[in-house]
């Protein structure tokens, strides 16, 4: 790799006496981590909120194949970023390179604030409240210490506020969790990528088992009359390229009519961040055996699995459910999938075929999901912060590996620290609904970084090749592009606060960079 920034050369320097990250995950691990950090609760809710917002089957099933394609000209982008640039930190790496270490940082500075922490805090909570089926003491409800109430706050088109601080069961589980994690990892990649072997493997059973009785003796006469009956017609019905569909602009806006293609883009903001995290394992390259090989083959097996899952998952249930339903009705056929009780869709289908039971089946899958979710990411995020405080934009004690495991193991400590603040403050959920923007807006820079580097360095290493290039990555653009502007328009609440989280980062960076030029000097 050639012309890396001045701060990225001294800190290479600096490092050779000190411990070295250990190249210990191999191909199976690797793709663990990109989908068994994909995994977590989402796609058992996701759903209830896109059938409300599309009110179509065949534009539930489209959200997922925009969402698949996306996602899988990403995975194909960044293996050839990987291959290029195989170290710890990954897409903080990839910007760095392509546009400048400002960009990098304030991935890194949205990363830590809310992008990872804030998921493994909401994964780790929703740990705790699916624990609460088996032991009821174990509730959101349930405090030991509240501290205040914050209420809602309208602000233009967002609503702020409307959170409970202090420590409730299910959010000291979620605590217990990160905090254990945190430990594990801080043990040995080897033993967190076990953990993360067995969780990815035991949750793809359960998707598998999900898909296997929905497709068998879970299907109905009544969903099947109701979503693909009179010759398919529902199934297309609110899906064709004249029909108009009823979006509400912001939070307590008007109602605006809006085509297939806005409606698509509005419903990005489940079905997207569901799927996301597939990049986690670029952060972890340091410690991938055959980076060059193994991490965009991960990628492209990790993704594909996953999103392949989701979407006959989706089917699966519009097998099982009718997708319009009463949210006042008698049972879980009446309420269908758009009205499931607190969303939680899978339960719902599992209730329709096992009628007793099915609670506790979806629960004890979920746990599952989320506890490997969480360690994937716990295990991944910290790489990032280890890589800022090597460039001197992140505390100089993050970038010292433990002399023993070779982990980073004070990035992991202070990453579980952060996320457990998000638990006990309760906005770690609000905070995740204003960054998925962000989230595509680093996409889109990372991927337009790829073409930036092929211009760039033309003669540097790339042992493998973006697939499609350049009429792939540049759809990828496009589509995300067209998403950003769909939701600055109808969804600002999910918007304009996410990009002021980015922006703060400008101050911190700079003061970042003069003190590490400071220290330097």
């Amino acid at each position: 790799m050639t012309n890396l920034v001045p701060s990225t050369q001294t800190s290479l320097s600096s490092e050779s006496s000190e411990p070295r990250m250990v190249q210990t995950l191999g191909l199976f691990s690797s793709t663990a981590i990109v989908a068994g950090s994909m995994i977590g609760s989402g796609v058992f809710l996701v759903d209830a909120d896109i059938a409300r917002v599309s009110n179509s089957p065949a534009l539930l099933l489209g959200a997922w194949i925009v969402t698949g394609i996306m996602t899988m000209i990403g995975a194909l982008s960044y293996g050839e970023l990987a291959a290029m640039m195989p170290r710890a930190g990954g897409q903080y790496v990839y910007l760095r390179e392509s546009l400048g270490p400002l960009w990098g940082f304030l991935y890194g500075w949205t990363l830590f604030l809310v992008i990872q922490t804030g998921t493994i805090a909401a994964v780790c909570v929703a740990f705790g409240k699916f624990l609460g089926v088996f032991f009821p003491t174990i509730s959101t409800t349930h405090w030991l210490w509240h501290i205040a109430h914050v209420p809602a706050i309208p602000v233009g088109p967002m609503v702020l506020g409307n959170m409970d601080i202090g420590v409730n069961t299910a959010n000291l589980t979620g605590i217990v969790i990160v905090v254990f994690l945190a430990l594990v990892n801080v043990f040995g990649v080897k033993l967190g990528s076990v953990i993360q072997n067995i969780f990815t493997s035991a949750k793809a059973l359960s998707l598998l088992g999900l898909i296997v009785v929905s497709f068998t003796f879970g299907r109905n006469v009544v969903a099947w009359n109701a979503n693909f009956g009179e010759g398919w017609h529902n199934f297309w019905a609110n899906a064709g390229w004249s029909a108009m569909n009823p979006v509400q602009v912001g939070v307590g806006g008007p109602i605006a009519m809006v085509n297939v293609l806005v409606i698509l883009a509005v419903v990005q903001v489940g079905s997207l961040f569901s799927a996301d995290a597939w990049n986690n394992i670029t952060f972890t390259a340091g410690e991938v055996k055959n980076p060059k090989r193994n991490i965009p083959l991960s990628l492209i097996l990790g993704a594909g699995f996953v999103l392949t899952a989701y979407l006959l998952i989706s089917l699966g249930y519009l097998l099982v459910l009718p997708l319009h339903g009463d949210p006042h009705g008698a049972n879980v056929l009446a309420r269908g999938i758009q009205y499931a009780s607190e969303d939680r869709v899978a339960t719902a289908v599992l209730a329709a075929i096992f009628h007793s039971g099915g609670a506790e089946i979806m629960a004890a899958a979920i746990l599952i999901s989320t506890f490997g979710c969480a360690n994937g990411m716990s295990l991944a995020g910290a790489r990032v912060y280890y890589a800022m405080s090597k460039d001197g934009l992140f505390f100089k004690w993050v970038g010292k590996l433990h002399p023993k495991y070779r982990t980073p193991a004070a990035g992991l400590l202070v990453q579980a620290v952060w996320t457990a603040v998000l638990c006990v403050s309760g906005s770690y959920s609000q905070l995740l609904d204003y960054i998925i923007f962000a989230v595509l807006v680093f996409y889109i820079l990372t991927i337009g970084g790829l073409f930036v580097l092929r211009i760039k360095q033309p003669h540097a290493e790339r042992p493998y090749k973006a697939l499609g290039y350049p009429v792939l990555p540049a759809v990828y653009i496009v589509m995300a592009v067209w998403i950003c502007i769909v939701l600055l328009r109808y969804k600002p609440q999910y918007t304009w606060p996410g990009l002021a989280l980015v922006l703060l980062g400008i101050p911190v960076y700079m003061f970042w960079s003069r003190r590490s030029a400071a220290l330097r000097a």
